[in-house]
């Protein structure tokens, strides 16, 4: 089945998956689903095997632990080596200009500047020392925030718009969320460096995004690849097109591939003869020794 084919059907169960997430998200057949899955699921995974994943699960997503944060950091250095290595070089002999090429190297520095801090920065706990001043923040609705509430974990009283965060152990004044990509929680005091994070790291994804499409284009205006032509299997003419090239990629990937698997091969194989012609020779001069020594007694 052709790459593109494949990539479609990928795509069109992946829009289908998100929408029957959002359509049965608020209803009771998703959650059924999801129990019975699991329960089937439970009945096919050895019990020890399902231990260690919920030990797993637990330490990832309701510990503090740094996992997430030196997996963004190895995705992030991954990205800009490949832009370094794939695209940088190329589009400065195609002389682009090199303000462009360095804008999202720009961005990175500022994104992991905002990145450290929202992973450092107080979120916003509430302690006994600034209890009584967070307490006149906000008001109290008295439906979800009523007045009098009290924390007895951090024993302190919850001011309007406050949680007890329970990866953290703490109470944070206006909580967002807590992100396991910067082990942290958003509150009140880092909401504004976590948003500076999100738009510098959005940003450096859309610059890329725009040179890598603006080099691709370049590309195939300098080498009036739009002008070529090809036969399909029919023997008709057809004029290339976005279409034909990304087959033809894939196609010259999965080429370069299979042409590293029989060179490899081939390696392999002469090595081999060269091994066994080595033996048959130390063989030969062994059994002439022989014969030389035989001769020389007698």
């Amino acid at each position: 089945m052709d790459f593109l084919v494949l990539f479609l059907f990928y795509l069109a169960l992946v829009l289908i998956g998100v929408v029957t997430i959002c359509i049965c998200s608020k209803t009771h057949y998703l959650r059924g689903l999801v129990r019975g899955g699991a329960q089937v699921i439970s009945h096919i995974i050895p019990e020890c095997l399902q231990r260690a994943m919920r030990k797993v699960l637990h330490y990832l997503f309701h510990t503090r632990n740094h996992t997430f944060i030196m997996l963004h950091l190895l995705l992030q250095g991954l990205v800009y080596a490949e832009y370094t290595w794939e695209v940088f070089g190329y589009c400065q002999e195609l002389g682009f200009s090199l303000h462009y090429l360095l804008l999202p190297y720009l961005l990175l520095v500022i994104n992991l500047v905002f990145f450290t801090l929202s992973c450092v920065s107080n979120p916003g706990t509430i302690t006994k020392a600034n209890e009584f001043s967070l307490l006149q923040v906000y008001e109290f609705d008295e439906v979800m925030f009523p007045k009098n509430m009290k924390c007895f974990t951090c024993n302190v009283r919850k001011p309007a718009r406050s949680k007890h965060c329970r990866v953290c152990n703490r109470c944070v004044h206006r909580f967002d969320h807590h992100c396991v990509w910067v082990n942290n929680c958003i509150g009140a005091w880092n909401a504004r460096y976590f948003l500076i994070y999100l738009l510098t790291l959005t940003a450096s994804a859309a610059t890329m995004a725009v040179v890598s499409t603006v080099f691709l284009v370049q590309l195939v205006v300098v080498s009036d690849l739009y002008l070529e032509t090809y036969v399909d299997d029919l023997g008709h003419l057809q004029v290339i097109d976005i279409v034909f090239l990304i087959q033809r990629e894939r196609d010259r990937e999965t080429e370069l591939e299979l042409g590293r698997g029989r060179e490899t091969e081939t390696e392999s194989k002469a090595g081999s003869r060269l091994q066994a012609a080595s033996c048959q020779h130390r063989t030969r001069c062994g059994a002439q020794t022989h014969k030389q020594r035989d001769h020389d007694l007698s």
